[in-house]
């Protein structure tokens, strides 16, 4: 059931849906509503991919982060009814702004967290760029499984420097929604 409601909803969208999220070794995305880490180059990727496209996030992701981020079309997802944010269009269900990303006349929209948006995203998702943080780090927020059928495609890895406080890995991998 689950392979014919990906395929479904890939022929639905005809747009790519790709998550973007830098996780520790032990699992963290998040402590305390911010990153746990500073990264300056995972941060100017971020912004490299990200600009001028549709970025789906949930409300307290947007929240913690505290204003739309700019040069991008802001979807946020949130239960609580209508609520309305300056610079951002808010929707109740992943469904619908992945559909509003489409019928603007995106062709790769960005699922940017938390957890729970990244969790309920997944199924949706056949690009993942993923910045590997090389430590444990303390967290309070943690990546959600990511599926099966993930390949790697790209991979560059970088020290640690006085912008860097820990090593990264930026990897970029692919799957197919019939095979994951």
């Amino acid at each position: 059931m689950i392979l014919t409601q990906r395929l479904r909803l890939q022929l639905r969208f005809k747009m790519l849906v790709s998550c973007i999220v830098a996780v520790s070794e032990n699992g963290v995305i998040g402590k305390n509503g911010t990153l746990p880490w500073r990264l300056s180059s995972d941060l100017k990727r971020f912004k490299e991919i990200t600009t001028g496209h549709h970025i789906i996030l949930g409300r307290k992701n947007y929240e913690d982060i505290g204003r739309p981020l700019p040069n991008r079309i802001n979807l946020v997802l949130s239960r609580k009814e209508n609520l309305k944010i300056e610079g951002c269009e808010v929707f109740s269900s992943l469904e619908h702004a992945i559909n509003f990303a489409k019928e603007s006349g995106e062709t790769e929209c960005f699922i940017i967290g938390g957890a729970e948006i990244y969790k309920a995203a997944m199924p949706y998702c056949s690009r993942l760029y993923l910045t590997k943080v090389k430590a444990e780090i303390d967290g309070d927020v943690f990546m959600p499984s990511l599926g099966e059928g993930w390949t790697l495609e790209r991979e560059t890895s970088f020290p640690a420097d006085e912008k860097n406080q820990y090593s990264t890995v930026f990897q970029i991998f692919e799957r197919s929604l019939e095979n994951g």
